[in-house]
């Protein structure tokens, strides 16, 4: 059986992942929209405005994943589109089988 490949966004670390994600705000509802630029792009309903993105983003992992919110943490890039998150607990197969690849 052929391995699949890891997307260069997946990173495993010691027992967290962290996962490069770029987002696009204000978006109809927040979901996957595929890569850009090497990373994860991440569609996002709330407006860039007072950190809600940021928590939008951390809730919707969090339930992707099957994990607390407290488990998913943004690591850097809290204010740009370019972010890389922090997942504790999950590792990279975990993440690929939430993301139905």
């Amino acid at each position: 059986m052929a391995q699949a490949k890891v997307p260069e966004y997946l990173t495993q670390a010691s027992g967290d992942l962290l996962v490069d994600i770029y987002v696009a705000p204000r978006a109809s509802r927040t979901a996957i929209a595929g890569e850009h630029d090497g990373r994860l792009k991440v569609q996002v309903a709330a407006p860039p405005v007072d950190g809600k993105a940021n928590k939008q983003i951390i809730r919707y992992f969090a339930s992707l994943l099957g994990v607390g919110r407290g488990d998913v943490e943004i690591a850097s890039g809290a204010s740009g589109r370019r972010k890389r998150l922090k997942v504790k607990g999950v590792d990279v197969l975990h993440f690929m089988a939430a993301l139905g690849g």
